[in-house]
């Protein structure tokens, strides 16, 4: 499993238990640029910033390897996609990852990324 940074951010909110409890119990990856999205909201309040930077501490972070640059310039080639967000795929991708994400409207047209909503029940 990697983690979308949306779902990071959803995790952080009491409403969101649920989600704490998927990421405890299956101690997902994250992606380098997730760390980057999450950490570097200009809007990021202090209490959050310890949060995440407590989370991002003890979680596996993937770098962005030249592997992952390579699949992501792919990904865009092919598909109206963001930076981040190729990056995103391309890490998940290449590490035989199922990406956890609330926007799987913006990565469903990768036909070889598996996805999963976890907001949805």
């Amino acid at each position: 499993m990697l983690l979308d940074s949306n779902i990071i951010i959803y995790a952080i909110k009491p409403e969101f238990d649920y989600l704490r409890k998927l990421i405890a119990d299956h101690s997902p990856a994250v992606s380098a640029i997730s760390y980057l999205e999450v950490l570097g909201y200009h809007k990021i309040t202090p209490t959050d910033k310890q949060d995440f930077a407590e989370f991002f501490n003890t979680s596996q972070i993937v770098p962005i390897s030249h592997s992952v640059l390579v699949q992501a310039v792919k990904v865009r080639q092919q598909h109206k996609i963001s930076l981040g967000d190729s990056i995103v795929a391309a890490t998940a991708m290449l590490n035989n990852l199922t990406l956890i994400t609330a926007n799987v409207k913006d990565f469903k047209m990768i036909q070889d990324l598996k996805l999963m909503n976890p907001l949805i029940y």
